[in-house]
């Protein structure tokens, strides 16, 4: 749904397929600039512009809609190549991604509304995003009713990726109401009273733009507020399963993000032992100071091994989850969260292992590999804590063992 597909229909698989195919070209174009935006937390929006031109960001919207149709296993596959460009990018991709395929999947914007995200997607890059972190915790921020029906907001998030540069924003926010309610509402990124307070300066992903966004004032259709409902109040199956279906491709898709970011670490690291030739390395020593490279040592190939050997594992179970989810299969979706897991810890491992391999060169701010361990450190804050994820595996495998027993 770039530019040039906005007048003309859509065939799912075939516009997968081009989309897919101009993949290569817009990761080469945000590792170019990746260090850039980096060094200055500047926001990537030629690399936006990149991704909207391929076709990339709205990959997922809904065949009803005109879009695709691109599965998880679709998303994760585009995720794992930008998370090799610029993890910032990725990162933003993904949210948006994320959106569409929600709605793909339970049309929970009402249809009026989501017509106009996609009549913004065909003209330009049109980013979405959930905000819901607040200083406190919990939602402050505040929705009031208007005298026309709809609704007034007061309130601010914190860490909210993609701030500036949001077409929508879909804000977490609890009612004014006797028996208060919380629900999301649905807001235009430019609408008068909102305002980005540009206080992100994090480690890494230093791109993705996770300022404070401010609301003061702003105004809300009735149509526009979705899901409200009373905090502590039953929620019908139905529901609780959709909202484990969005957590299993949230957890999926930023897992292959993580996993796109260290294979560009290795590959960083594959050309630094095929490349770096110490004259130690060479008996006697050579005239020209070069010796033997890194590479031809045992114990750098061994380590490289390990290395290749826990990725390839980390993106198998990546992308058989992504196929099971596909497929509805109850197992692949109750895995997801255990799979995140053991993603970031393979992934994290595996840079921190290039870093200790290469040294001081691989902490160098001239070399991209001490970027990649700070974005794949700043990555894990999209997960819930390992004990929580551990805990609720353990639970689930006790639960498991009960009725084995009976």
């Amino acid at each position: 749904m770039s530019t040039r597909s906005a007048d003309r229909p859509t065939d799912g698989p075939s516009a997968v397929a081009e989309a897919l195919a101009r993949l290569p070209r817009v990761v080469d174009l945000l590792a170019a600039r990746a260090e850039e935006h980096d060094r200055d937390a500047t926001f990537p929006y030629q690399g936006i512009e990149a991704l909207h031109e391929a076709g990339l960001l709205t990959l997922t919207v809904g065949r009803r809609y005109g879009g695709p149709g691109g599965t998880l296993a679709d998303t994760v596959r585009v995720l794992g190549q930008l998370g090799r460009g610029d993890a910032s990018v990725a990162v933003l991709a993904a949210f948006t991604l994320l959106q569409h395929a929600e709605q793909a999947r339970s049309a929970r914007w009402p249809t009026p509304v989501y017509r106009k995200l996609i009549g913004e997607s065909r003209r330009g890059p049109a980013l979405v995003n959930t905000l819901r972190t607040e200083p406190g915790g919990t939602p402050g921020t505040v929705a009031r009713r208007a005298a026309d029906g709809g609704w007034v907001l007061d309130g601010r998030k914190t860490y909210c990726t993609g701030s500036e540069a949001l077409a929508w924003m879909a804000v977490c926010a609890r009612t004014d109401e006797p028996a208060p309610r919380t629900g999301l509402f649905l807001v235009r990124g430019d609408t008068e009273g909102i305002e980005v307070d540009p206080v992100w300066d994090q480690l890494g992903l230093r791109a993705s733009a996770g300022h404070d966004v401010l609301f003061s004032g702003v105004r809300v259709p009735a149509e526009a507020a979705i899901g409200l409902t009373e905090a502590g109040g039953p929620r019908p199956e139905a529901q609780l399963a959709a909202e484990r279906l969005d957590l299993a491709w949230h957890d999926l898709a930023l897992s292959a993000v993580h996993l796109g970011v260290a294979r560009a670490a290795q590959d960083w690291l594959v050309r630094f032992l095929s490349q770096r030739t110490p004259a130690d390395l060479a008996e006697p020593p050579p005239a020209s100071g070069r010796g033997y490279p890194h590479a031809v040592l045992p114990r750098y190939r061994t380590a490289l091994g390990e290395i290749e050997s826990s990725l390839i594992a980390a993106e198998e179970l990546v992308a058989g989850l992504a196929a099971g989810v596909d497929r509805g299969e109850p197992a692949a979706v109750a895995r997801s969260s255990a799979a995140q897991l053991i993603v970031n810890r393979t992934t994290t491992g595996a840079v921190q292992q290039a870093v200790t391999l290469t040294g001081n060169p691989g902490l160098s701010r001239r070399h991209p590999l001490e970027r990649y361990l700070r974005d794949i450190l700043s990555g894990r804050v999209y997960f819930p804590a390992d004990e929580v994820v551990l805990d609720a595996v353990g639970c689930a495998a006790l639960e498991r063992g009960a009725r084995r027993e009976h």
